[in-house]
């Protein structure tokens, strides 16, 4: 065979030869075949996605053991189920994680805060041990998380040992492995602020054009190449909530505002995907289940001050996970464009977790709302427990024994903090019984009256033995701390017969959705009311109805009453207390709590007949 003879800058002939005959043999046999290789060609490539997921909860409430009561049930279509608690929690979070190659875990406040004992105790440093192992990457915060001061909320995140209290364990504390956001909590113009001393990368997001919040307002996690944002702040009226003096320093911007903010600044770092966690929410039908899917498109399903804060929020964000009223759904609301939005809620307790399942575009960056989906997963006691999570529950148990399993007193029914159609708690007026009974002497505080606010009433106190097995109408202290867990100091003070008018009626406020807000305060015994349901905010209570032992109380006469400090100081709203005078400061409500319990057991809830509904 002679060798092939290359041309100069060409092929040889024979392979040129070979070349040409493959290209007519590659042409199309029919003017249809052609066309359909055009076709190819104009078409455009397929939108390369990322998919996440997104697990979320709140209202944790360092609920290490399983909730118990109705706090510890789940209402489903077939019935009542056993769920929540740390160790179920867990493993429905790692069951769920399986086969993901991408998936995060959110949370949107009150992780801490209004505890069961064995938290509690400890400054709620078990409820962050156990988040740490939840491997939870960001959370909110909520009002909760405030409890005892912005201080005592940056130690929690940060970690080191109680300034007052020292180490609680041999381990010392380390702090949360999970960032808390605060967008929309700013330090007040004036206040000078020092670097918490275990801070990370604090001047990055002190200085951020969001402001000078107390946490990072954002926080951003890279996601298979795409950058997600998360948005975390808690509710605007959080000052209602918390005892004053721990937040004075700070305040609670408007929620709509500082997430527009925050999501331009995570635009111009070039974030696209964009998540809110907002410890603020709806509420969805009575009787709506755990599952309770709005379905309509709109935000008909919920009301609530959700409703018009995701209508109100940047069409940037893409989700909203809420949280704080302790209710579940999965609704669409639609954003100020128009397009369809998610908005979920978790329950409380870790009795259900949220599962969110994203489709983000990498060309676009940003998520693809109309393939994304959210579901509410029940977390059932029937299947097994986290190891680690049970192993930190017996170090935190054997810690709190010694105080938690002391019986202090007895009771001979369930004491429960549901309300009555009245709008009054059996357990609300025992408690304040207990707080009159230790002020009505002359040397401390002489009082008359006592109130107790809903919102420190935090669950049930229940006839059947508890998790030490004390036996049936036992009350341990763990028990009582579970239902008074926040350690306020009791106030005696003189207000007129007016300001106590006044107080009643600041049961009831108009809320941002024009819906209708009531808490129903605790009244001791002898002290009685009437009130219209259907009268307008402010004058809904007849003053000729506002009694004390049968007798009408004057409007200019004087009266000493007891509430606990946080009330004392115009907490939940309650502003015409911070007028009282002549204060006196008592013992720890608590202790006033359990000294009751202990000399009058055993104990009946009083029937809740102090209030009355005219209408």
């Amino acid at each position: 065979m002679k060798p092939l003879i290359k041309r100069r800058g060409g092929l040889t002939a024979a392979v040129a030869a070979s070349t040409v005959a493959a290209a007519l043999f590659a042409l199309p046999s029919s003017p249809a075949q052609a066309s359909d290789v055009a076709a190819a060609k104009s078409k455009p490539k397929a939108d390369k996605t990322v998919d996440l997921q997104i697990l979320s909860f709140n209202d944790y409430h360092g609920n290490l053991e399983p909730p118990t009561g109705t706090d510890g049930t789940v209402t489903t279509t077939t019935g009542s189920v056993l769920a929540g608690g740390a160790e179920y929690l867990t493993n429905e979070l790692r069951t769920l994680r399986k086969g993901q190659k991408n998936t995060l875990t959110v949370a949107a406040g009150d992780l801490i805060g209004a505890s069961p004992s064995m938290s509690g105790l400890f400054k709620d440093e078990p409820s962050i041990e156990t988040l740490n192992n939840m491997d939870v990457d960001v959370s909110s915060v909520g009002n909760h998380e405030f409890d005892e001061g912005v201080t005592e909320l940056l130690r929690m995140q940060y970690g080191g040992c109680h300034p007052t209290e020292g180490c609680f364990d041999t381990d010392g504390y380390s702090g949360a492995d999970f960032q808390y956001l605060a967008a929309n909590v700013e330090y007040k113009d004036g206040v000078k602020v020092t670097k918490p001393k275990k801070a990370k990368n604090y001047g990055d997001w002190f200085k951020a054009r969001t402001g000078r919040t107390v946490l990072p307002p954002t926080s951003i996690k890279k996601v298979d190449g795409v950058k997600v944002g998360f948005i975390g702040m808690t509710l605007e009226g959080t000052t209602e909530l918390v005892a004053p003096a721990g937040v004075k320093d700070v305040q609670f911007n408007d929620e709509v505002v500082s997430a527009n903010l925050a999501a331009k600044d995570l635009r111009k770092k070039g974030v696209e995907a964009i998540v809110v966690l907002l410890h603020e929410g709806g509420i969805p039908p009575t009787g709506a289940t755990y599952d309770f899917d709005c379905n309509s498109g709109s935000s008909a399903g919920i009301s609530g001050p959700i409703v018009n804060i995701a209508k109100t929020l940047d069409s940037s964000i893409d989700l909203v996970v809420s949280g704080h009223t302790h209710n579940s759904y999965n609704c669409t609301i639609p954003d100020p464009k128009g397009n369809p939005r998610l908005v979920t809620s978790d329950l409380s307790y870790g009795r259900t977790v949220t599962e969110t399942n994203l489709k983000i575009s990498k060309k676009t960056k940003d998520v693809i709302r109309t393939q994304s989906t959210s579901k509410n997963v029940l977390v059932e006691r029937t299947q097994a427990k986290a190891a680690d999570q049970t192993k930190a529950i017996a170090k935190w148990s054997a810690l709190a024994a010694p105080i938690a399993n002391k019986v202090i007193g007895e009771i001979t029914a369930d004491i429960k903090r549901s309300v009555s159609r009245d709008g009054e708690s059996s357990l609300g007026d025992l408690i304040a019984d207990a707080q009159l009974s230790a002020t009505q002497a002359a040397g401390d505080g002489g009082s008359q009256i006592a109130f107790m606010n809903p919102g420190g009433v935090r669950t049930d106190l229940t006839y059947a033995s508890g998790v030490a097995n004390e036996g049936d109408g036992k009350v341990t202290y763990g028990e009582s701390f579970a239902v008074q867990p926040f350690g306020n100091l009791l106030v005696s003070m003189d207000v007129t017969g007016a300001q106590i008018d006044t107080m009643l009626e600041q049961q009831w406020t108009t809320q941002t959705d024009g819906s209708l807000k009531f808490l129903h305060m605790g009244v001791s015994d002898g002290f009685t009311y009437s009130y219209s349901k259907s009268a307008a905010v402010g004058s809904k209570v007849n003053a000729s109805t506002i009694k004390l032992d049968g007798t009408v109380i004057n409007p200019t006469s004087t009266y000493r009453i007891t509430v606990n400090s946080f009330l004392a100081d115009g907490g939940d709203g309650f502003l015409v207390l911070k007028e009282g005078t002549n204060r006196i400061g008592g013992g720890v409500d608590l202790d006033a709590f359990n000294t009751y319990l202990t000399a009058n057991s055993p104990v009946t809830g009083p029937t809740p007949n102090r209030v009355t509904a005219l209408d």
